[in-house]
Formats: C-alpha cells, structure tokens, sequence
C-alpha cells in the first residue's frame, strides 16, 4: 500500500508534510503541517501513514 503523506523541505532546517494524494499540505487538528523540523516531521509523517493504512485496511473490509 503506498503511503499518503510525505515530507517536503521548504527552507533549510523547515519541513512541510504533504498529502501525496491531493497535492496539498496534511492539516492535523485543524493545523496545517507546515515550518516544522527534521525530527518532528520525520515522526509526524510515519504516525500519519500509519493511522491511513489502518483507515484505509478497514475500509477495505467493509461489506
């Protein structure tokens, strides 16, 4: 299953995660996943993709 989101550098040291699907920044309880570090953002994406396969596996099941 291809993963969803993933990581952009928009400035030296400033990541964005980007919903590959859509084009678009991610956006997380109502904030848009921008202006963040390496670190942060590396964690943030692989959480992110995770919880979507999970979605994604149970809609899959669904009669």
């Amino acid at each position: 299953m291809a993963n969803r989101y993933t990581l952009r550098m928009e400035l030296p040291q400033s990541w964005s995660i980007i919903d590959v699907f859509t084009g678009q920044l991610a956006v997380v309880r109502q904030k848009v996943m921008v202006g963040m570090g390496a670190r942060e953002a590396e964690s943030m994406v692989v959480q992110m993709n995770i919880r979507d396969v999970k979605r994604r596996e149970r809609a899959e099941r669904k009669p």
